[in-house]
């Protein structure tokens, strides 16, 4: 990662330093004390506490200097008006210094994985840094940049939004050379009213880059495939479809991994993955469709994708206790519930679903966990619903046609423990599913620690 002096950031975001701190570096930013690494700039943010009440522990713990808006003792330190925007000036001309190519990657379902699997691709033609875990907001993308090494060729960096104009302030620090929209799905239809505002949305990312910048686009997904063709934008459709420029074809599951056909052109490669469930081509098509932009040899390409290992909590699908399980906790969508319950019936074995409220549906989410309900009804011999939206999802599994004593709702996580525990069954294949706000991995953990 580079050395930045404060003076060098101070510069770049319009803020002031005392002169006898001009010269100190930092190596990174943080805004938690609790990862934070020494070197680093810790970023006092105002949120649900002020962050400036956190510079004293900061500095204790090796923090090189602090962003902030207000003086909190004699610390190096950069004063800014807002932090947060000072931040991603210095990302914004941190980034121009080291130069990459950048890969910006935003989607409603799965842009953590085609995040990954883009990296992946890429990974011995270039030097690559990507967004580490959920760095995908106005300060994590930021933070990502500060802590890229400087001999980063490609920077693959993930967009995410819950509001209008977020990805657009994204986009204008990173200026992607390269941009991908994995689908249009109803995750925040909370806040952005319905697919079409979530779509334009997503579309801001096209905002922050240059005339030239190649616009990469799920042609499966409707409300990206018949888009009226924008302007000074070259644009390459992925997916299954007839008429995609990278298609996809002869997808299967074939003992144990994922296996389809990528064609660009006359070029055909055969893909073969350690992944369950086809709902991954398309993330995996918009990898090949960024490998082959970027000239990375079809055989490495198909290599590197044969290599490829999904991030903890993404259908990490592991052995426990007697049991298979699923754990796919890190987030939910009724795209991606849907999509982990056709993997879960699929499975050998009894299939318990345990299934956690999916957050920022706004008005549709008493018809979407009901729907999901429905879905689960054909797909699990068991279901256990938590959260507010619980009973919902029972209405849904008990209008499928799943008798009443093998679906419930629970309110309390520890209660929803305890019957978990009472009814699986070694040989059972249990999945894990919800948004992230539910933190469903805490049942997990009880389930697979504590003495049954």
């Amino acid at each position: 990662m580079a050395n930045i002096t404060l003076g060098q950031a101070a510069e770049w975001c319009g803020g002031t330093v005392d002169e006898q701190y001009a010269d100190v570096a930092f190596f990174g930013a943080n805004n938690d004390t609790r990862v934070l690494q020494p070197g680093q700039l810790f970023i006092a943010l105002q949120g649900a506490r002020d962050g400036h009440d956190f510079i004293p522990a900061a500095m204790e713990k090796g923090a090189a200097a602090v962003l902030c808006s207000r003086r909190v003792g004699d610390y190096p330190a950069i004063y800014v008006e807002d932090p947060r925007i000072a931040l991603g000036d210095i990302a914004r001309e941190e980034l121009k210094c080291i130069g990459p190519k950048v890969v910006g990657v935003t989607g409603s379902v799965g842009k953590s994985t085609t995040k990954e699997m883009i990296a992946a691709v890429l990974e011995g033609t270039y030097r690559v840094s990507k967004s580490p875990a959920n760095h995908n907001n106005d300060i994590g993308m930021p933070m990502a940049i500060l802590s890229m090494p400087m001999e980063t060729e490609v920077a693959v960096l993930e967009m995410g939004m819950n509001h209008f104009r977020e990805i657009a302030y994204l986009s204008g620090i990173a200026h992607p050379d390269v941009a991908v929209i994995v689908n249009i799905g109803t995750s925040h239809i909370e806040y952005l009213g319905s697919q079409e505002g979530i779509r334009k949305a997503k579309l801001e990312i096209t905002e922050g880059m240059s005339p030239r910048g190649m616009l990469l686009l799920n042609g499966d997904d409707t409300l990206l495939r018949y888009l009226d063709r924008l302007p000074q934008q070259r644009i390459t459709y992925f997916g299954q479809s007839e008429g995609c420029d990278v298609r996809g074809l002869d997808a299967r599951q074939e003992d144990g991994a994922l296996v389809f056909r990528a064609e660009a052109g006359k070029l055909s490669m055969s893909v073969r993955m350690g992944l369950e469930g086809l709902h991954f081509v398309n993330d995996a098509l918009a990898a090949v469709a960024v490998g082959l932009k970027l000239e990375v040899p079809p055989e490495r390409i198909e290599e590197n994708l044969a290599r490829f290992q999904n991030l903890s909590g993404r259908q990490e699908i592991f052995q426990a206790k007697g049991f298979t399980i699923i754990n796919d906790c890190y987030n939910a969508g009724p795209e991606s519930m849907a999509a982990a319950l056709g993997v879960l019936g699929n499975r050998p074995g009894r299939h318990i679903a345990v299934l956690g409220d999916m957050l920022e549906l706004g008005d549709c989410a008493q018809a979407e966990h009901y729907k999901i309900g429905r879905i689960a009804a054909e797909k699990a011999d068991l279901v256990f619903a938590y959260g507010p939206y619980a009973k919902r999802v029972i209405d849904g599994t008990i209008t499928g046609g799943m008798p009443e004593n093998r679906c419930r709702a629970y309110l309390d996580r520890k209660e929803l423990v305890t019957a978990l525990k009472r009814e699986a069954k070694p040989g059972d294949v249990i999945l894990f599913k919800a948004s992230h706000g539910m933190h469903l991995e805490l049942a997990l953990e009880a389930l697979l620690k504590d003495e049954r």
